[in-house]
């Protein structure tokens, strides 16, 4: 059998993923100790990556594909991003496919992939998670999730841990002295579903009774629009935890236009952390996710299976950090 990565790590005691960082020259620097033991290994081995060779053993185009259910969205051209910019550092062209949420759409892209054999796919699904799962298996096709749980039993997920971030950012408000504390949310998926799970596990521990939650469409002008249904509700909200920023930048127009002052009359705390929510104004305080090491891990861990033939079904979650700014009260720095 040919020499894997996977048999260069397992001599070296190291992880396949720094085995490809000494080969690629990046895109992280590996320890000098760690590096020789590496090339001794590789050495020792006889190991010679030849990518055209592998793809041709495999029928695999050398590339990977990428499904993502809203390429306007700045947070998912974000992440986009970034898992461009890790596939490209490891030697793989990156090819995405925007399902502009429709189902039809995702299963288009998801089938188009399959057919043109890239090596692995990364998918963020707007509805159709399992049947993405299902269809990667029975094409035998290596998966990776992101921001959204669709399946944990048949393939790997990377993603944001929604539920303790939530619990930081509505934590943030009662600091701030609010108790009542709205939430708008998105439409129910994981991601969404996660969030206000935080909200509420936050308000029971603080003894706080839950105020209004709106549900909507993830984006700004549904923002916008849920802003009458979140101050209309039974109980005029002082906080408003909204679960994801570009809502959250629709709101605050709304606040604008109505004569609401933020943060004076009505705190706000989203999630995301995308590169436009410095620039409102207030600035948006923000749970701010880590999309280059979502796209590092998630890149590493689908080269890892595609390399040793061996799936890792589960769910890895980083933490997401807060960053303040004018929206909740704290000081607003540009």
């Amino acid at each position: 059998m040919a020499v894997t990565r996977a048999d260069v790590a397992r001599l070296a005691g190291t992880s396949p993923a720094l085995v490809s960082y000494v080969l690629n020259g990046g895109p992280r620097s590996v320890a000098p100790a760690t590096k020789a033991r590496i090339e001794a290994a590789i050495a020792e081995l006889g190991y010679r990556p030849n990518m055209s060779a592998r793809s041709l053993r495999m029928n695999r185009g050398h590339a990977l594909g990428m499904v993502i259910p809203d390429g306007a969205n700045p947070f998912f051209a974000e992440l986009s991003a970034a898992i461009e910019a890790a596939a490209f550092a490891r030697g793989y062209p990156l090819f995405v496919g925007n399902a502009d949420g429709d189902e039809e759409r995702e299963r288009a892209y998801v089938q188009t992939f399959i057919d043109r054999r890239v090596e692995g796919l990364l998918a963020i699904s707007s509805s159709w998670g399992t049947g993405i799962a299902e269809a990667c298996e029975a094409a035998d096709m290596v998966l990776v999730a992101l921001d959204r749980v669709i399946d944990p039993a048949r393939c790997a997920h990377v993603l944001c841990d929604s539920v303790a971030g939530a619990e930081v950012a509505v934590r943030h408000l009662i600091e701030h002295g609010h108790r009542e504390i709205a939430c708008l949310a998105g439409p129910h998926v994981s991601t969404a579903d996660d969030r206000v799970q935080g909200y509420r596990n936050t308000l029971a521990q603080a003894g706080l009774p839950e105020s209004t939650v709106v549900r909507t469409d993830f984006g700004g002008a549904a923002g916008y629009r849920a802003f009458a249904d979140l101050m209309n509700g039974p109980r005029r909200p002082t906080a408003v935890f909204v679960t994801s920023d570009l809502q959250a930048m629709g709101m605050l127009r709304a606040a604008y236009d109505a004569g609401v002052r933020v943060p004076e009359d009505l705190a706000v705390v989203a999630f995301d952390g995308i590169e436009y929510a410095r620039y409102t104004r207030p600035g948006l305080t923000t749970m701010v996710q880590p999309t280059r090491r979502i796209g590092e891990l998630a890149v590493d861990l689908l080269l890892e299976q595609i390399d040793d033939g061996t799936a890792r079904p589960g769910v890895t979650r980083l933490d997401a950090q807060l960053t303040t700014r004018g929206s909740c009260g704290c000081p607003d720095e540009f």
